[in-house]
C-alpha cells in the first residue's frame, strides 16, 4: 500500500510578525522624534540672546549714557530747496508733536507758533532725563531724530533752553541748577548735531536755571512744569558781527589785533561757594 501523504497545516498568524516589525519601527520613529524635541533650555536662551545682541546692537537701554565724542561721524543732509517746504516742514512739526502726544509718555510735549514767527517746543525733563542727570535717555531720541528732520528742512537757527525748579542740587557734576540746566541743553543740541546732522552753527544752547519759571514752585506739580527744555526754533537768524572782519583785519595791524586773555579765577576756598537754604528730603525729589 501506498503511504498516505501528510497534509501541511497552513498558518494564518503570519501577518503577526510583519505588525511587530511595523510596531517596533514606530516606537523607534516616536523616540527620535522626543529626543530631538527635548531642547536645553539654558543652551537655547543663550543662543537667543547672541542671536538678538546680534541683530540688535541698540537694544541696550543703558546706551543713553554714552559719551558723545566730538567730530564723529554724522550723515550728510541739507535743508531742500523746494518752494513751499517751509509750510510744510511747520506743518509736519505740528503732526510730530501732534502724533506725540498720543503716548501717554510724550503727552506732556507742547507747541507754541509766536506771531513774529518764532516756534517754541516745550519738553518736559522727565522724557529726556532720569533725576538729577543730563544723559538723554534712550527713549527720547526717536522724537529728538523726528525734531531734527524738521529743523533740517526749516533751515533755521535754533536755541536750545535748559529750565530747572527752584529746589536746589549739589552733587560732584553739578554743583548747582546753572551746570545742570546747561549741560542738559548742551546735550540736546549735540544730539541734534551729532547724531541726526542738524548744522552746529544753527545751534545754541543756554542755561536758565530756575530764573524763568512757568509756574511756581509750590507744589510738585508745579515744579515739574518748571523743569523743562525749550527748543526755540527762530523766523530770524539771530544777529551776529565776527569780532575781525576780512576788510579790517587786512589792512590792520597784526599788533593792533592782540587780545590779552585772563584765566577765570577759581574759587579759592569752599567759603566761596553760594550757599543755599535747606530742604526736606521730599522737596529734593526731581
Amino acid at each position: 500500500m501506498a503511504k498516505q501523504k501528510h497534509e501541511e497545516h497552513e498558518n494564518h498568524e503570519r501577518w503577526l510578525v510583519s505588525y511587530a516589525d511595523f510596531i517596533t519601527l514606530l516606537f523607534a520613529f516616536f523616540v527620535v522624534m522626543y529626543s530631538v524635541s527635548a531642547v536645553n533650555e539654558g543652551k537655547f536662551r543663550t543662543v537667543s540672546e547672541s542671536i538678538r545682541a546680534a541683530l540688535r546692537p541698540v537694544s541696550n537701554p543703558e546706551v543713553s549714557q554714552m559719551i558723545f565724542s566730538v567730530g564723529q561721524y554724522r550723515p550728510a543732509m541739507k535743508a531742500p530747496s523746494i518752494p513751499g517746504s517751509k509750510e510744510l516742514a511747520v506743518r509736519r512739526l505740528r503732526e510730530l508733536v501732534k502724533s506725540s502726544q498720543t503716548s501717554s509718555q510724550f503727552a506732556l510735549i507742547h507747541m507754541l507758533e509766536k506771531e513774529d514767527g518764532d516756534i517754541i517746543i516745550t519738553i518736559p525733563d522727565s522724557i529726556l532725563f532720569k533725576s538729577g542727570e543730563a544723559a538723554i535717555r534712550q527713549e527720547a531720541l526717536s522724537f529728538l531724530k523726528g525734531l531734527a528732520g524738521a529743523l533740517l528742512e526749516l533751515n533755521r537757527h535754533v536755541r536750545v533752553e535748559g529750565h530747572t525748579d527752584n529746589v536746589p542740587i549739589r552733587t560732584a557734576q553739578f554743583p548747582s541748577n546753572w551746570e545742570l540746566s546747561a549741560t542738559r541743553a548742551v546735550m540736546v543740541v549735540r544730539v541734534l548735531s551729532e547724531l541726526y546732522g542738524v548744522p552746529s552753527d544753527h545751534l545754541a544752547a543756554i542755561g536758565y536755571a530756575d530764573t524763568r519759571p512757568v509756574a511756581s514752585n509750590l507744589t510738585p506739580d508745579q515744579r515739574a512744569k518748571n523743569r523743562r527744555v525749550e527748543v526755540i526754533i527762530l523766523e530770524h537768524a539771530p544777529a551776529f558781527s565776527p569780532r575781525f572782519p576780512e576788510d579790517e583785519r587786512e589792512g590792520s595791524d597784526q599788533s593792533s589785533n592782540r587780545i590779552e586773555s585772563f584765566p577765570p579765577r577759581p574759587f579759592s576756598t569752599g567759603s566761596d561757594l553760594p550757599k543755599s537754604p535747606d530742604f526736606q528730603k521730599e522737596d529734593m525729589v526731581r
